[in-house]
C-alpha cells in the first residue's frame, strides 16, 4: 500500500476500515484497500461491505510464506484453493477442507500474467487464524500434501465470494519461508517489493480490461 501511494496517483475515500483509495489511472473504476490489519474477520467485513455497495469483482493481492523449499522469495503464486484453518468461512459454507477461488477470475489472472510474460505457479494455500501457531507437525503434513503457501485470509475471502456470488481471485508474492521449519522473514527484500508491483499491475489489467 505504501508503495502504491508513493508511486501512483490516488483519491482517498473515507468510511472503511483501514484506508481506501480510488486509483486515478483507472479513472476511479478500481479501488485499493489496505492498512486494515491482518486476518479473515476484518478482510471479510470489508468484502461484505463492498459487495453491499455493488462491487462484483475482487482480487486479493499480498504476501504469503512458502512451505516448500523449491519456492523462492519473490515468486508469484495464483491461489486456486485454500485450506480452511480459520473460523470465518464456516459461517458461510458447509464444512470442507478447501475453499476455492472463482474459476473465471483465476483464469483471467493467469492469462494476464502470461501476457506480461511473468513466471508464476498455480497452487494451494493454507489459511490460518493464528499468526504464530503454524506448528512443525502441520507444516510437515502440508509439505507432504504439496501445499505451497501459508497466509491468513484467502479461504475466508473465497467462501464469502462463493456465498455472495461474486468473482474473487488471489495472487501472492512469496515474502517469507517456513520450508526449513524455522521462520525466515524476507518482507523487505527488493524481490518481494518487485513481486507486489507486478501483482498490482496484473490486478489492474484484469479488473479493467477482462
Amino acid at each position: 500500500m505504501e508503495h502504491i501511494l508513493e508511486n501512483h496517483e490516488t483519491t482517498k475515500v473515507e468510511g472503511f476500515y483501514g484506508e481506501m483509495y480510488l486509483l486515478d489511472e483507472t479513472n476511479g473504476m478500481v479501488a485499493i484497500i489496505g492498512k486494515f490489519g491482518i486476518g479473515s474477520p476484518v478482510a471479510t467485513t470489508l468484502l461484505e461491505e463492498l459487495i453491499a455497495f455493488g462491487v462484483r469483482k475482487f482480487i486479493s493481492i499480498g504476501t504469503a510464506g512458502t512451505l516448500q523449499k523449491d519456492i523462492k522469495i519473490g515468486s508469484l503464486m495464483v491461489c486456486e484453493k485454500a485450506i480452511r484453518d480459520e473460523g470465518t468461512s464456516y459461517h458461510y459454507l458447509k464444512h470442507s477442507k478447501y475453499a476455492y477461488a472463482s474459476k473465471e477470475m483465476t483464469n483471467k489472472i493467469q492469462k494476464s500474467l502470461e501476457r506480461f510474460k511473468q513466471k508464476y505457479f498455480l497452487g494451494t494455500s493454507w489459511t490460518i487464524d493464528a499468526p504464530y501457531r503454524e506448528t512443525v507437525a502441520e507444516v510437515k503434513q502440508y509439505q507432504k500434501e504439496g501445499v505451497a503457501t501459508v497466509e491468513m485470509e484467502a479461504s475466508a475471502l473465497f467462501a464469502v465470494a462463493q456465498y455472495r456470488n461474486v468473482e474473487l481471485g488471489a495472487i501472492f508474492t512469496i515474502s517469507d519461508s517456513l520450508a526449513e521449519l524455522q521462520w525466515k522473514p524476507k518482507f523487505h527484500l527488493k524481490k518481494t517489493k518487485k513481486g507486489l508491483e507486478i501483482l498490482y499491475r496484473v490486478a489492474i489489467d484484469v479488473l479493467l480490461n477482462h
